[in-house]
Order: structure tokens, then sequence, then C-alpha cells
């Protein structure tokens, strides 16, 4: 069997035997031009694919530029008027409140009921660990007749209204205490600095006498606070004297003239309180 020339890859001088190596390199050939068309083939796409991209990119970004701005939605807009009224503030100040002196220094002000049970109410006082029990008690409108001395001149040139006395006792010592009122806060006081000793020591009720102008020492203590002046007669009901260094005679003065100043200012604030309660007219 013959064949006809072959085309390339067959060796001249031999018609029967192909020619491996040229058929070889034929083969290696026509691979590196199918390499490099699918490489460059790869490339032009890829170049082609990017300029695709970077164009969609550029133009949508100038689109958003463009519409941004007018594309978000305006703010709404806030009402000039409001339908429901706004609170509205006074450029003047408010008073003050009032002053608890001011009611307790003039007789005008100072209206609220007075007697010896709102000045000394119960039956008893305790001043930290002492209690004192009461006795005695009595309201008069001739001021002299509670003081012996000078004391009662005093008070009645100086305008005494009525004076309030209460006794307490304690382990054998008594203290009369004694409240009298003026029209006014100068007249307290000027009865406070004339004072002295004088106020009348008011037995009864369970309470010896004391203090009866014999020969035992009492302690005297006076002082004022608006228009009420205030003394006190402080002494044992066996008749002992009382000495600079008897701590019970002194506590219990003390106590008792603490307490009526206490109920003094007491008076003078809820008179305040009522008065800026009160309704307006």
């Amino acid at each position: 069997m013959s064949f006809g020339q072959g085309g390339p890859g067959w060796g001249p001088g031999d018609q029967q035997t192909p020619d491996w190596a040229a058929l070889a390199d034929a083969s290696a050939t026509r691979n590196r031009r199918r390499k490099w068309l699918y490489i460059g083939g790869g490339a032009l796409a890829t170049a082609a694919v990017v300029a695709v991209v970077a164009t969609v990119i550029v133009t949508a970004g100038s689109k958003d530029d463009g519409k941004s701005a007018s594309a978000l939605p305006s703010p709404p807009a806030l009402p000039s008027d409001s339908a429901h009224p706004q609170p509205s503030f006074s450029k003047v100040a408010p008073p003050p409140p009032p002053n608890p002196h001011d009611f307790i220094s003039d007789a005008k002000k100072d209206t609220a009921p007075l007697s010896v049970d709102t000045l000394f109410p119960g039956k008893s006082l305790t001043a930290g660990d002492r209690t004192y029990t009461k006795g005695a008690t009595a309201r008069t409108a001739n001021c002299a007749s509670a003081t012996r001395g000078s004391l009662g001149s005093t008070l009645t040139a100086d305008g005494c209204d009525q004076v309030f006395r209460a006794t307490y006792v304690r382990d054998g010592v008594a203290v009369t205490i004694g409240v009298a009122t003026f029209p006014t806060e100068a007249k307290a006081l000027h009865a406070k600095q004339q004072a002295g000793i004088g106020l009348a020591p008011l037995a009864g009720s369970g309470v010896p006498g004391f203090c009866d102008g014999g020969h035992a020492v009492c302690r005297n203590l006076f002082n004022s606070y608006g228009r009420y002046a205030y003394f006190s007669i402080s002494g044992y009901t066996n008749g002992k004297s009382v000495t600079k260094d008897d701590k019970n005679a002194f506590a219990a003065g003390d106590d008792l003239a603490e307490f009526t100043f206490r109920q003094i200012v007491a008076r003078g604030q809820s008179e305040a309180q009522a008065a800026a309660t009160a309704p307006a007219g």
C-alpha cells in the first residue's frame, strides 16, 4: 500500500516512517499560537470589562452627585404658633414671708388667743432627763399684784397689760415663772432693764410656800422677747437657801426660762404661718 506525498511531518527520504521531530515542532508551534491568542483575547476582554465597569461607576457617580442634594427629604416645617397657651411669668417678685418676730412685737398684730393654758400647757414639763410637775397657775390684769418690791411700779409705768404665772416643782425645788405683756417691744425691753428682783412666788396645788420673804436665798431671772417680759424665782420648798454651786436650783430656773422663751417664739411662728396662708382680700 502506498501513500501520496504527505504534508508536513513526513520525512523526504522515507515515505513510510513519520518524521516525529518535525511533527512535534509543528504541534508546539500551533500550541504556542493558540496560547498567545487565548492570553491576548483574555487580556483584551479583561480590559474591556474594566473599561465598562469604570464607565458605569463614573456615570453612576455623576448621577448621584447631581441628584443627592435634591433627593434628600426636606426637614419638616416647625409650627410658628401653638394651639396651646404658653406659660407666662410675672416680673414682679413675690412678697417675702411674714416675720414671726413682727407679730409678737406689737399688740395690734399679736391677736391670737393668749392664756395660762396656751403659755403653760399640760400638767408637767420635760427638759432633757428632768420632768417638772405643774402646780398653781394665775392670771391678773393688775400687774403689780403679781410682784413685790419695785417691779410692780416698773410694770405699771411701762403699760403692762397682764401677768401670767405658773409654778413647777421637782425634787424639792420650786420655780414660779411669770410672763408680762406690753403694747410694744420697746416697753417690754424697758421693763426688763428696770426689773431686778420682784416676781412674787405662787404656791398652792401641791406646792408649799417657798421664797416667802424669810431668810432663804432664792434665784431670780428676767428677760424679754418681743412685747413679752418674763421673770422667774427659784428656791427650795424646805426653806434651804440657793448657793452659787447649786446645780438643781440653777437647772430648774434655766429650764423654765428656756421653755417660756420657746413658747413665745412658737406663738410668733404660728401667727406668721396663719397670715401667710390666709386668703387675700
